[in-house]
C-alpha cells in the first residue's frame, strides 16, 4: 500500500494519520501549483493535465490565497471578527489565515478545518498561534457539517454563542452538486450567532468560452469538481446580508492595495463575496 504514516501527530478523533499517496487530493493538487513540495505523483498529474486544460490555472490559485487574505483582513479589521472557522484549509503556505487575522488583532481564535491528513499534519507542526489567540485543527469534511460544529475540539476553541466567520475558500467546487453544498452551507451558518460572516470564493465558467476551463480534468483524476454560475453562488447568501462590493469576480474583491493591473475574470474566473447574519 502506498501510505505514509505520522505516527506522532494525531487528530481530533485520536486516531493515525494514514495517507494514500497514489490518490489526487485538492490539496496537495493546490500545494504543488502554489509550488509547494507536499505533493505525490497523482497529485503532480492532476495539475498537470488541469494545467493543460487551462493555462492560467496557476494564477488563478494565487488569486485565491490573495482573496482570503483580503477577506480575513477585512473581517479581523473592519467587521471587527475575532473567531474564525476555515474549512478547506489546504497546506500551509504563508501568510496563513490566522497570521492574518492576528496581525490585527492578536487575540484572534481560529479553527482550521480539512480532510487530507497530510494538512492537520503539516498545520500542527508549522501553524503556530500568538501568545494572545488560539489555532485548533479538525479533521472533518465539509459535507458533515453536524460533525463539524459539535466537535469538541471547536467548541473549546470558539465561543459560538458570540460571532464567527466562516471561510470557504477553494473548497465549494469541489463539493458535487449530489451532496447539496448549498444545504451543507445553510447547516453551518445556522450554528451561528448572529453578526456573523459567511466568505467564500468559487471557480466558475461564466468568463469562459464553452468547455474551457479544468472541470473535466480534474474529474478525470477522480476529484469532483464543479463550476457554479452567479446565482448558483449567490445562493450560498440566502437570507444573509451581503457586504460591498457584493458578488464580485474574485480579483476584484476590496482589491484597491494589490498589484495592477489586475488579473482578467477569463484568468482568474471566480466570484467572492462576504456576507452578514443578522
Amino acid at each position: 500500500m502506498s501510505a505514509t504514516w505520522f505516527p506522532g501527530i494525531t487528530p481530533s478523533h485520536e486516531m493515525p494519520l494514514e495517507i494514500d499517496t497514489r490518490v489526487a487530493h485538492p490539496a496537495r493538487v493546490y500545494d504543488y501549483l502554489l509550488g509547494g513540495k507536499n505533493n505525490f505523483a497523482a497529485d503532480q498529474a492532476a495539475a498537470k493535465a488541469a494545467l493543460a486544460a487551462n493555462p492560467a490555472l496557476r494564477a488563478a490559485v494565487r488569486e485565491n490565497r490573495a482573496v482570503m487574505r483580503r477577506m480575513t483582513a477585512y473581517l479581523a479589521g473592519e467587521a471587527g471578527i475575532r473567531q474564525f472557522l476555515d474549512v478547506g484549509t489546504g497546506l500551509p503556505s504563508s501568510p496563513n489565515l490566522h497570521e492574518v487575522a492576528q496581525e490585527r488583532a492578536p487575540s484572534v481564535r481560529v479553527v482550521y478545518v480539512d480532510n487530507d491528513p497530510i494538512v492537520l499534519a503539516h498545520a500542527r507542526a508549522l501553524l503556530a498561534s500568538s501568545a494572545d489567540g488560539s489555532c485548533a485543527y479538525l479533521e472533518a469534511d465539509l459535507r458533515a457539517p453536524g460533525a463539524i460544529m459539535a466537535d469538541p475540539l471547536l467548541r473549546a476553541t470558539l465561543d459560538l454563542t458570540k460571532p464567527v466567520a466562516v471561510v470557504l475558500v477553494g473548497i465549494l467546487h469541489f463539493i458535487a452538486d449530489s451532496d447539496q453544498p448549498h444545504d451543507v452551507v445553510a447547516r453551518l451558518v445556522a450554528g451561528l450567532a448572529p453578526g456573523s460572516y459567511l466568505a467564500v470564493q468559487h471557480p466558475t465558467a461564466d468568463f469562459y468560452a464553452a468547455g474551457a476551463g479544468s472541470a473535466a480534468a480534474y474529474r478525470r483524476a477522480g476529484i469532483p469538481f464543479q463550476y457554479r454560475t452567479r446565482e448558483e453562488f449567490a445562493r450560498f447568501f440566502t437570507g444573509l446580508e451581503l457586504m460591498p462590493p457584493g458578488i464580485v469576480p474574485m480579483a476584484e474583491w476590496r482589491a484597491g492595495g494589490e498589484p495592477e493591473p489586475r488579473p482578467a475574470p477569463t484568468e482568474a474566473s471566480a466570484y467572492a463575496a462576504v456576507a452578514r447574519k443578522n
